[in-house]
């Protein structure tokens, strides 16, 4: 009988931390961790924390009923491109969620998500494809976040915020709640430092640090 076959796709830092997860997600479906691998472009070892790691070609080649990867890989740019390689290949989208997250009323979560444990999503919430909430991470009410945003550990995304695409929030950040038809955006690609304190929209493509954020000027 052929199975599916599940992938953590990324071996380093970000994909080890992702790994445990996947792999207590499937056993509460009944489904064996022989069936669950890293994939990994440029792998250092053929096994990783009790996990087999193969190349992505590999991967494809191993006989399956199909075939669901999370992309466990902080850049949004590069989960991006994985995504795309994926869906050429067939490989399904798959969210991987620690047990103990919690997620309230009408929360509209985009396929592909990393949701690490004690994360929380409240009420009234929209969530584009492939986003990475970090440990301890929260989103409050009314927010909506785009594709491929990262959130470091420990973010605070207060109520009416909106995050655009690619958007990268640093370890320990705090996003100001915005107000009803007023959000506080921070716009696409922007990178909210570690530790920052938003109080204000961010421009795209804008890098902001501090207390309250502001641009971060290279010397």
């Amino acid at each position: 009988m052929t199975l599916p076959l599940f992938a953590v796709y990324g071996a380093s830092g970000c994909g080890r931390g992702v790994m445990p997860l996947a792999r207590a997600q499937l056993q509460h479906q009944g489904i064996s961790p022989t069936q669950l691998v890293f994939v990994d472009d440029h792998p250092e070892a053929l096994e990783v924390n009790g996990q087999r790691v193969l190349r992505y070609a590999e991967f494809l080649q191993i006989e399956a009923s199909a075939r669901h990867a999370v992309l466990a890989i902080a850049d949004g740019a590069v989960r991006e491109k994985l995504a795309v390689r994926c869906a050429a290949d067939g490989v399904q989208p798959w969210t991987v969620a620690a047990s103990n997250v919690v997620t309230m009323d009408d929360v509209a979560l985009g396929e592909g998500a990393v949701l690490s444990p004690f994360v929380t999503l409240t009420s009234n919430i929209r969530i584009g494809r492939h986003f990475h909430a970090n440990l301890y991470s929260y989103v409050e009410h009314d927010c909506v976040i785009g594709n491929y945003v990262t959130f470091a550990p420990s973010v605070k995304c207060n109520g009416n915020v909106t995050i655009e695409d690619h958007a990268y929030i640093g370890a320990g950040a705090v996003i100001k709640q915005g107000k009803p038809g007023q959000p506080l955006v921070i716009g696409r690609g922007a990178v909210v430092g570690m530790g920052a304190v938003v109080t204000r929209d961010v421009p795209a493509g804008a890098t902001v640090v501090g207390n309250p954020a502001k641009p971060f000027l290279k010397d």
